[in-house]
């Protein structure tokens, strides 16, 4: 190539970028008049050469990065000739990959890039109903993924803008990381599901399932980040405040032990007695000693901690108790 196309350094030494520009040099020639200034640029020229070309890579970069031909058929109503055309195509532009035949064939795209540069090409309204129409395909040709893999069914319908169903899955593929022990996973599905809860309207019933999201948020995060970890109060902080707005149900009583637990190992030792004072007071109200006394008296019986707090007192657990 000229000199004069490789000072312009368009690429910033992206190794796509450079393949890309390098093919479309190739096929156009050295002049610089049409070549694409931006990687997206670059690999939508390619895509738009054909209306069906587009389309399917379309269909696929919403299915994921990697997507079946039986799928793509159901999702895409195309004619089965037609169809197989724009694949062929697209496997012949090398921005796809393909693995076995049709219509046993799994397509993969060579790169996220290529990917989120045909799913970047989506209007919202065709993106979202898209994804809708891809869960509930996969909700009628593979159910067993929705309990082997909900975290696929929470994406697509959080991309359609269904959030209730969004939320539904997220609350199912965080649970099941977490049965598998894994925390990180199950943190993140968690949280993912938070922010689905937040696009909808304040009522109690959101306000209930939130507060089921922050309680197993909650019991995700204690083993990966500690008991004293910002992330772990602030999900206890708001879990509080939702658990005293719904009445302080007894069904969520890791939510207050919880604040309880993160106040203490950060250090918040005065408010950490309140809110174990708070405990014990409702306890007497409810006359269930068992279940609300047994978290304040494990953390108050212990008399470095409540010297701590209260200088010149070293009570026993049931002095505590009693106060």
């Amino acid at each position: 190539m000229p000199d004069e196309f490789v000072a312009q350094e368009r690429t910033d030494g992206v190794p796509l970028f450079v393949e890309e520009l390098t093919k479309t040099v190739l096929e156009r020639g050295v002049a610089l008049v049409g070549i694409p200034a931006t990687l997206h640029d670059s690999l939508m020229a390619r895509l738009d050469r054909s209306e069906s070309v587009r389309r399917v890579a379309q269909i696929g970069s919403a299915i994921g990065r990697e997507f079946s031909y039986t799928l793509l058929h159901t999702v895409s109503s195309l004619p089965e000739e037609e169809l197989r055309s724009a694949l062929d195509r697209l496997v012949a532009s090398e921005l796809v990959f393909q693995r076995g035949a049709p219509p046993e064939a799994v397509y993969s795209f060579k790169h996220a890039l290529v990917q989120d540069a045909a799913h970047g090409s989506l209007l919202r309204n065709v993106r979202q109903q898209l994804h809708a129409h891809i869960a509930e395909a996969l909700e009628t040709h593979s159910p067993e993924l929705m309990d082997t893999q909900p975290e696929l069914f929470a994406q697509h319908y959080a991309e359609a803008g269904s959030v209730e169903k969004a939320v539904i899955y997220w609350g199912k593929a965080g649970r099941r990381s977490a049965a598998h022990s894994a925390m990180s996973e199950a943190a993140a599905q968690f949280q993912k599901g938070l922010d689905q809860l937040a696009l909808l309207p304040d009522t109690p019933e959101r306000s209930k399932q939130e507060l089921e999201f922050l309680n197993s948020l909650g019991a995700a995060l204690y083993p990966l980040k500690g008991p004293g970890a910002p992330e772990m109060g602030l999900a206890y902080a708001r879990g509080l405040e939702l658990w005293t707005r719904l009445g302080s149900p007894a069904e969520f009583l890791d939510v207050p032990y919880g604040r309880l637990r993160s106040l203490l190992f950060s250090g918040e030792l005065a408010s950490a007695l309140g809110l174990a004072e708070d405990l014990l007071r409702l306890s007497h109200e409810r006359d269930d000693v068992a279940g609300l006394v047994s978290g304040p008296l494990r953390h108050w019986s212990n008399p470095d901690v409540y010297r701590k707090v209260r200088p010149g007192s070293v009570p026993s657990g049931e002095v505590a108790f009693s106060a």
